[in-house]
């Protein structure tokens, strides 16, 4: 526990140098809530379903997947800086970490698990109206936590992420449904907006809740599953 506080400081003293700008860890959510469409909403929430409930059966594919992804977005970034090529970078990144994923799915799973950790504390940080110029350390102190229970018990890593990811699509396309819905009234509203921005504890809220469903559900799943291999 000295060890955590101590990071946990560091990383407050960290935020506090680098940025006096508070961080809002909502605005990239609502980007995301208003560039889906009512289809790809419907789809989110369908995928991410299968992804809470059934992501300890597909866990290897999924995290080959994430990491590709991760690979996509920063070889484009690397790419576009110092290449002036954003498509070849972010192939060679997407093959990159793909191919890496593989081999150390563990190390891959267990660093799935940290940051799932870290978003949740952060979220919890951000629910409790924490001083927001400091959510680098509630986000230090979950990846530190979440990655530790990873490597002792691997099963929770692979539910954690699988359950946490599965509840961002579903919560992201279910809140992208009712966008939509305000937005054809007559006259339309913004109620959803204003309750994410207006009350701090309604997004951690919404993730939280289908993240201990997909964590207990496929708890109940592995133990009824004999075969069932990591």
């Amino acid at each position: 526990m000295e060890h955590l506080t101590i990071l946990a400081q560091a990383a407050a003293s960290s935020a506090e140098s680098a940025s006096d700008t508070p961080f809002e860890p909502i605005d990239f959510l609502w980007e995301q809530v208003t560039a889906l469409s009512w289809l790809q909403a419907v789809l989110a929430i369908s995928f991410g379903t299968v992804y809470l409930l059934y992501g300890w059966r597909i866990f290897k594919v999924l995290v080959v997947i994430c990491f590709a992804l991760v690979g996509l977005y920063a070889g484009m970034r690397l790419g576009d800086q110092f290449f002036d090529t954003k498509i070849w970078g972010g192939v060679v990144g997407f093959l990159i970490l793909a191919a890496i994923s593989v081999p150390l799915m563990r190390w891959a799973v267990c660093a799935l698990g940290a940051v799932a950790g870290g978003i949740l504390t952060g979220g919890i940080w951000y629910a409790f109206e924490l001083p927001e110029k400091y959510i680098l350390a509630g986000v230090i102190i979950g990846v530190i936590a979440g990655g530790m229970i990873s490597f002792i018990v691997f099963k929770i890593a692979v539910m954690l992420f699988t359950s946490f990811g599965g509840g961002v699509l579903i919560v992201t396309g279910m809140l992208s449904l009712f966008y939509h819905y305000e937005s054809i009234q007559q006259p339309s509203t913004d109620n959803i907006h204003d309750w994410l921005y207006g009350y701090n504890w309604l997004l951690p809220v919404l993730l939280l809740i289908p993240t201990a469903v997909g964590m207990i559900v496929q708890n109940k799943f592995i133990k009824g599953y004999a075969d069932w291999r990591v």
